[in-house]
């Protein structure tokens, strides 16, 4: 109040000319910036809720360039199938984002909980993958939050897999996030192979399409140095361009009834992780080459359990508390 009070003292005694201008000009700009901030933030969140609905997703993962002798890069990965994109909640700053697969195959429908995404509006930290079997908070400085989102994804089972931060552009026709350059674990394709890397790191951009999104990843594998060297090395280039097309050739009513009967009980489990992690200011728990985590397939199990009525979503939640617990070493 005080320092407002002198600025319009200082006006009012000023000569009714030019000095009027120069002073209005400040006052004026400021409701202007806020404005085009406000735009800006409510482009990105509609960009962000663009990537709901239900897909026909293809997965494209090449290896292309070794950086080491001896190494040659794997074949070509494709794969693909029907996937649902939910709102978990949207709470204007922070939206989280669920994907199921809903499969059919010899006449029967298969759901698999996949991805989640969760993405937050100039964070003050995001969780980070550190090295082997450990997560940590990361802090995002002011300048670097500015106007930015972080993104953190998750795995099958709402353990956590990597988080990064970036801005959505909105320039010359195209949509996009980019992030800065995140570390993350082994995805199930290379971690059951038990290669000489042991993460990636590199950039992810989520792109909007005419025909829906894609998600594009300029990945580096990385893995200890051979022989007598210590250190991390790179050992080939990634491209990876996963798309989703819009698609209503599927059925999403057993993903849904899938999510309906279980989202109290994720819920709970997010819960448990959010608080694991802000306990240990991150978290560290064991990596399984086939489910992500060591947690996966007893968290997975019992939400399954739920579904097909052989227990009930109180008594899950409470074996799923001690399964992670036991997990990170959290007192939950």
């Amino acid at each position: 109040m005080r320092s407002t009070a002198i600025a319009l003292a200082a006006i009012l005694a000023a000569p009714l000319a030019a000095p009027l201008a120069v002073m209005a000009q400040p006052v004026l700009a400021q409701p202007a910036q806020a404005r085009a901030e406000q735009s800006r933030f409510e482009q990105d969140r509609q960009a962000i809720l663009s990537q709901v609905g239900d897909f026909r997703v293809r997965f494209d993962m090449r290896e292309t360039v070794p950086f080491q002798n001896g190494y040659e890069p794997l074949d070509p990965k494709l794969s693909g199938g029907n996937e649902i994109v939910r709102v978990v909640y949207d709470d204007g700053d922070r939206i989280s984002l669920q994907h199921i697969l809903v499969m059919d195959h010899e006449g029967q429908t298969f759901v698999i909980k996949h991805w989640r995404q969760d993405w937050v509006y100039q964070p003050e930290a995001v969780l980070t993958y550190a090295g082997p079997d450990r997560w940590t908070l990361t802090p995002v400085d002011a300048a670097a939050r500015r106007g930015a989102w972080s993104q953190t994804v998750w795995q099958t089972d709402d353990s956590p897999r990597y988080g990064g931060v970036g801005r959505w552009s909105h320039d010359n026709g195209m949509v996009q996030w980019t992030s800065d350059e995140t570390t993350r674990p082994l995805a199930r394709r290379d971690a059951v192979r038990d290669p000489v890397y042991d993460r990636y790191v590199g950039t992810n951009r989520h792109v909007l399409t005419p025909f829906g999104w894609a998600h594009l990843q300029d990945n580096v594998k990385l893995g200890q140095a051979p022989g007598a060297a210590t250190g991390l090395v790179a050992y080939v280039q990634e491209d990876v361009v996963n798309t989703y097309r819009r698609w209503d050739g599927f059925d999403p009513a057993a993903g849904d009834a899938y999510w309906a009967a279980t989202s109290d009980y994720w819920a709970a489990v997010r819960g448990f992780w959010d608080a694991a992690i802000a306990a240990g200011n991150g978290v560290t728990v064991e990596e399984e080459p086939d489910n992500g985590a060591v947690t996966g397939p007893t968290l997975m199990g019992l939400a399954d359990r739920i579904e097909d009525g052989e227990i009930t979503t109180e008594a899950a939640i409470a074996e799923a508390r001690r399964t992670i617990a036991e997990a990170t070493g959290a007192a939950l």
